[in-house]
């Protein structure tokens, strides 16, 4: 048995829409050979809604009771507005729907009578069932009267709010079960708790000197409750016996003769005796060390990072070692690791994932114990990501959280998604000539996903976790806009990366981008296709009548190559494409370098970068007088002869750009790029809102 997708419905950040986890669908769970095939990763950044579901899988068990504040605020709002006009036809409840799979070894018979409720008896062949759960108000009159007496008594918003939510905290609710029909489960038929266990392995939990001690010592003492330990016993007994004696002889008779003095022996008397057992003497026996170059070094001493590698390993044995040995072995379970690169290095958090599974496949081979166990980790690493990627050789069971309009949106990740495969899938009646297309095009698909997982590993798994993204196809654009937005007091407040890659190949990662939501910009070039008679004329291009580009981005967004009549812009989604779309000084440029040129042929630091990489044709083009505006009607010329030194072109740029002095401007960015930024901006504003409550 295995839990196939998890349905979270107005808990905490969670609300209606794109709140479904999927699990990796694996029989085989920590059998596997491949911990990141068989491994669930939960991945976004912080406070995005990750840990929110391991805590309502907690408190789906009765690990903690609901509170009012687990309710989705904006969800408690919108009923509030409701009630404010008299109208209780909806009451607060949280929902939550697990799909449970289930395989040919589930055949346990108190499993089944577990689960009969759920199964379609009509249909016997169904490999998965459904279990709808809702956390609901048992008595509604009640709850109708207190919330129309904060209606009528308060009317500032705030205050009712919070008023509200005592209310809610105060009526009484409970969990009910209902099947895939909408039947409600008769009390006592089902326990959840007989379907699923959590093992929760927080982050952060090496929080003093003694942290590795306490896990394993409770290891031992969890062994010494389910082994045999009998002559360990006998010494204990023997201890406790000589230590009594002892104490007796040497202080009982003085303690009692000294009291007698006082009060009658036969109304008081005391005893000392030895209280040892194997829980005391474990706390203070066992102490955990490191060795290093042959010393014993104490576990306050190493590094967090291996500290916390160790505390991971350490609950793992716990969790094996307190399974009972008749569990049923079909039960679900899940290991839910948070965040395990707290303290670990970029290289040990890739390593992570990788191996821990060799580690559990050990474990649980000395234990002799088949836990049918899945592994779940949440985590905000693009090391972590990066790995389970590669070493999966998958974007599959990815579920990427972000926030939108105030709500946690799940995104399911999975290859065919990533690349929209299913567009490829056969069609009926395609001729001949059809199929060979798409068969051709699926292929340049498979390409792209396999060139989309290898390229990922060098810096691009760091979008999954940025505020927003930008795509340039050159060296300038990416050293000018690292500058520009590090010098803008409003953007430079969020985390936006900046990705320097071919136009073409970045195609690959539209899809992509589209899922996960996050406010990007394609900076590309207009990409005339000139003649080579104005290529060697160094003509400056006035006008786009009969031009075509040969950028394939410009060329996708436009439905063609031919850009007589094109757009300022494209925007699909969450893109913006920019490209040098109108004129600058009367010209169409056809690169950010000439945009550039065009834009400050009059400013200072740009003349001085031209000048000192190119002073043959720069005094060539401004001649005895220094004319510099004689740069713009030369704009395409500069961009060619600086065509193979870019590299040089940005760097001397940003060099003058940060020792520049007093007096001397920046250069100003080519107004698309002004454009795109300014949409940026837009997007990145927070969604207006909701007031703060009191709860």
């Amino acid at each position: 048995m295995y839990l196939k997708r998890l349905k979270i419905i107005n808990f905490r950040k969670f609300g209606k829409d794109n709140n479904l986890v999927e699990f990796v669908d694996s029989k085989q769970g920590l059998q596997t050979d491949n911990i990141a095939t068989a491994t669930t990763l939960i991945v976004g950044k912080n406070n995005s809604g990750k840990t929110t579901i391991t805590k309502a899988l907690g408190k789906l068990l009765g690990e903690n009771k609901f509170e009012s504040s687990d309710y989705n605020f904006c969800y408690l709002k919108n009923l509030l507005e409701e009630y404010n006009s008299d109208k209780f036809e909806k009451y607060p409840a949280l929902e939550f729907e697990l799909l449970i799979g289930l395989d040919d070894s589930d055949e346990n018979q108190d499993l089944i009578t577990n689960i009969v409720p759920f199964l379609n008896i009509e249909d016997a062949t169904d490999k998965d069932f459904l279990v709808t759960i809702k956390y609901e108000l048992v008595e509604t009159t009640l709850f109708v009267e207190d919330v129309r007496t904060i209606i009528r008594d308060y009317s500032e918003e705030r205050i009712r709010f919070s008023k509200y939510l005592k209310v809610i905290g105060n009526a009484k609710k409970q969990l009910e079960f209902y099947n895939s029909e909408g039947e409600q489960i008769v009390k006592g038929k089902f326990r959840l708790s007989d379907l699923i266990k959590v093992k929760p392995i927080a982050a952060n939990k090496v929080i003093n000197d003694t942290s590795l001690s306490e896990v394993f010592n409770k290891i031992i003492q969890c062994k010494y409750k389910t082994e045999s330990f009998t002559e360990i016993d006998k010494q204990i007994d023997s201890i406790n016996e000589d230590m009594t004696n002892k104490v007796s002889s040497s202080h009982t008779q003085n303690i009692n003769d000294a009291l007698h003095t006082i009060e009658n022996q036969d109304r008081l008397k005391v005893r000392l005796s030895s209280n040892l057992d194997f829980d005391i003497l474990m706390k203070q026996l066992i102490t955990y060390e490191y060795i290093e170059q042959g010393h014993c070094i104490p576990e306050g001493q190493f590094g967090l990072g291996y500290s916390n590698l160790m505390r991971i390993i350490g609950e793992i044995i716990e969790y094996i070692e307190q399974y009972p040995n008749n569990e049923l072995h079909s039960k679900l379970n899940l290991i839910c690791i948070e965040e395990p690169e707290t303290f670990m290095h970029p290289q040990m958090q890739e390593l992570f994932i990788k191996n821990i599974n060799e580690a559990i496949t050990y474990l649980l081979g000395e234990s002799g114990k088949k836990i049918n166990s899945q592994l779940i980790i949440t985590t905000h690493s693009a090391h972590i990501l990066n790995s389970k990627i590669h070493t999966s050789n998958s974007f599959d069971h990815i579920n990427y959280i972000t926030i939108s309009d105030n709500y946690s949106n799940v995104v399911n990740l999975n290859d065919d998604i990533v690349m929209n495969l299913e567009k490829y899938n056969e069609k009926e009646s395609e001729t001949p000539e059809e199929k060979e297309t798409r068969e051709n095009e699926k292929k340049v698909a498979l390409n792209n996903l396999k060139f989309i997982k290898k390229h990922i590993k060098h810096k691009f798994s760091e979008l999954f976790f940025s505020d927003a993204v930008i795509f340039v196809e050159g060296i300038t654009e990416e050293t000018l806009l690292t500058y520009y937005l590090d010098n803008d007091d409003e953007l430079n407040k969020y985390y936006i990366s900046i990705f320097n890659i071919n136009g073409a190949h970045g195609l690959v990662y539209h899809n992509l981008i589209k899922l996960l939501k996050i406010p990007t910009l394609i900076i590309t070039d207009l990409d005339i296709q000139r003649t080579s008679e104005e290529k060697e004329a160094f003509d400056q291009m006035t006008s786009l009548e009969g031009k075509i580009t040969t950028n394939k981005t410009i060329a996708k967004y436009n439905d063609g190559n031919d850009i007589s009549s094109l757009s300022a812009s494209f925007k699909e989604a969450n893109l913006y494409i920019a490209f040098q779309s109108e004129k600058e000084e009367g010209y169409y440029a056809t690169s950010f370098e000439e945009a550039l040129i065009l834009k400050n042929y009059n400013n200072n630091i740009l003349n001085s970068v031209l000048k000192e990489l190119k002073p043959e044709i720069y005094s060539q083009i401004v001649g005895e007088s220094a004319d510099k505006n004689l740069l713009k009607t030369n704009s395409y010329k500069l961009q060619r002869k600086l065509s193979n030194s870019k590299s040089d072109f940005a760097n001397e740029l940003l060099y003058q750009l940060s020792t520049k002095e007093d007096g001397n401007s920046d250069p100003e960015l080519p107004e698309y790029i002004n454009n795109a930024i300014d949409w940026l901006k837009s997007k990145l504003k927070p969604a207006e809102e909701t007031q703060e409550v009191e709860s």
